[in-house]
C-alpha cells in the first residue's frame, strides 16, 4: 500500500509480517528476525491468532546476513578430540610395536647366546668331574708308589682278595704289624 503525504511526498509501503515471514525475506531465522525488529525498535502488534507482526519498510532496510561457520553440536568437539586422541595413540602402538619387535630380536638373541653357553658350562662341567676323579685315581696311585714295598704289598693282596681279610693288617700276620 503505498499512500502520498499532503505535501506531495510519498509513503513507502510498509508491511505487516510475522518473525517467520521476515526472517524468510530476509534470508535469516526467526530468532535471527525477531532480534533485528528489537534492535531496531520496529512497531510490533499482535494478530487474532495471537501471532506477533511487525510493520516492516523493507526498501528502506538493507539487510545482508554474515556467513557464520556452521557450529558444530557440542559433543561433536568432544568426538573430535576423542578421534585424534585415538589417532596418536595408534601411532605410539605402532611405533612400540617396532621398538617390541627389535627387543623380541634381541631377546631371542640373547636365548640363543644363553643356550649355548649352557651347553658350553656342561661341557666342560663333565670334564671337571672326570678330571677330578682322574686326579684321584692318580693319587691313589702316587700314594700307594710313595708306601715303603712291604706296604703295597698288603694293600695289594687286601684289593686281590677283599673276602679273605676284612682287615689288612690281621690277614698280614705279625711280620706285617711290627714292621709298622
Amino acid at each position: 500500500m503505498v499512500t502520498v503525504r499532503p505535501n506531495g511526498s510519498k509513503i513507502m509501503p510498509v508491511e505487516m509480517l510475522t518473525y517467520a515471514e521476515l526472517g524468510e525475506r530476509l534470508t535469516v531465522s526467526p530468532e535471527a528476525a525477531r532480534a533485528l525488529v528489537k534492535r531496531h525498535r520496529w512497531p510490533r502488534s499482535r494478530s487474532n491468532d495471537g501471532k506477533t507482526l511487525v510493520q516492516v519498510d523493507l526498501s528502506e532496510f538493507s539487510h545482508s546476513p554474515t556467513p557464520r561457520q556452521p557450529q558444530t553440536p557440542p559433543g561433536q568437539q568432544v568426538v573430535s578430540a576423542l578421534k585424534q586422541r585415538i589417532e596418536s595413540l595408534q601411532t605410539e602402538l605402532a611405533e612400540m610395536k617396532v621398538i617390541a619387535s627389535g627387543h623380541r630380536a634381541d631377546f631371542e638373541r640373547e636365548c640363543e647366546r644363553t643356550n649355548k653357553l649352557l651347553a658350553e658350562l656342561l661341557k666342560v662341567s663333565t670334564e671337571s668331574v672326570g678330571a677330578r676323579e682322574r686326579a684321584a685315581l692318580l693319587e691313589g696311585k702316587l700314594s700307594m708308589l710313595t708306601q715303603p714295598w712291604r706296604r703295597r704289598l698288603v694293600d695289594a693282596f687286601t684289593l686281590a682278595l677283599p673276602q679273605v681279610a676284612s682287615n689288612p693288617r690281621e690277614s698280614a700276620g705279625p711280620i706285617a704289624q711290627s714292621q709298622n
